[in-house]
């Protein structure tokens, strides 16, 4: 099964162009990976309470390494979240919703299939997460007092422990949302094995490939030498690239959940083949197989 799995992936993913597609939602991501951050403060902070979010939130600042000042863009993003207001979060729901449009479009991209109103069918199916992710981002909120007492032990224990608490509950949280996404918001709608099993799965990924990026931030080197010492631009360089990745990692993952839905249901195959078009060219003779005479046979014939 894991053999023939890999396969199907492969059969997906062969002759597209895979970091084209992640680059293409790694922009919808831009776009919306601040405004989800600051639902998330903001729900949790409406769910208790904004002091309780802020207690949490100040744990978790020891665990944003300060060499490449992360912790200033840390403090203003908690700012901002905390006195978002129910006004501003309204407004905020707007770009927030493309990311559930790129993901659709980019699925899209590696197995065609025909839909209608894409754009519009993908960012409605992701609108149920505006209340699920403030209560998910309260339960990482609340395991903030336990990874900042490991940071403070510091050392091999100290670390090993942060990483592992982190992991889980990232791994929880986001497997949830890598779930719905996968069901609802991308195309194929796979059956619910299929998509707890890829969901978590790539979470289990993603949730390690997030302490990589913790520990890339921890790196004492100057973003901006490449770019003329422009720390600004070195900064956003950066994560746009770690976000690039990110994305090739769930792109594959949801091809997984894919190519895993259709062996299950016993159609291994149904989408690796090549995309179905309606602009066809039409044969002006008759194929190789076809038994009927050609135009200018015809033609040939009646004049004789």
């Amino acid at each position: 099964m894991p053999v023939e799995l890999i396969r199907d992936v492969a059969a997906t993913l062969r002759g597209r162009d895979l970091a084209a597609v992640a680059a293409g939602l790694t922009y919808f991501a831009g776009l919306g990976v601040v405004p989800w951050l600051l639902l998330s403060v903001w729900g949790a902070a409406l769910i208790s309470s904004p002091a309780t979010v802020a207690v949490h939130l100040a744990d978790l600042r020891l665990l944003v390494p300060p060499e490449m000042g992360a912790r200033s863009v840390y403090d203003g993003l908690v700012r901002a979240g905390l006195e978002l207001g129910p006004w501003g979060a309204l407004v905020t729901i707007f770009p927030a919703t493309f990311y559930g449009e790129g993901l659709r479009r980019a699925c899209l991209r590696l197995s065609p299939r025909r839909d209608r109103f894409t754009g519009w069918r993908a960012r409605l199916g992701l609108l149920p997460l505006v209340l699920a992710v403030p209560v998910l981002a309260l339960g990482v909120f609340a395991a903030a007092p336990l990874m900042a007492h490991f940071a403070r032990i510091g050392g091999v224990g100290g670390t090993l422990g942060q990483v592992v608490v982190a992991f889980h509950v990232s791994f929880v949280a986001i497997g949830v949302v890598i779930a719905w996404g996968f069901k609802v918001v991308a195309p194929g709608g796979p059956g619910w094995v299929a998509t707890l099993a890829g969901a978590f799965g790539t979470s289990a990924v993603i949730s390690g490939f997030l302490q990589g990026f913790l520990l890339f931030l921890a790196i004492p080197i100057d973003v901006g030498v490449p770019f003329g010492g422009l720390d600004v631009v070195g900064a956003t360089v950066a994560i746009g690239l770690w976000l690039f990745v990110l994305h090739v990692l769930l792109l594959t993952g949801w091809a997984a959940t894919d190519a895993l839905d259709r062996r299950l249901r016993g159609h291994p195959g149904d989408e690796a083949s090549e995309p179905v078009t309606d602009d066809a060219p039409d044969h002006a003779g008759p194929t190789p197989d076809d038994p009927r005479p050609s135009p200018a046979a015809v033609a040939v014939g009646a004049g004789r």
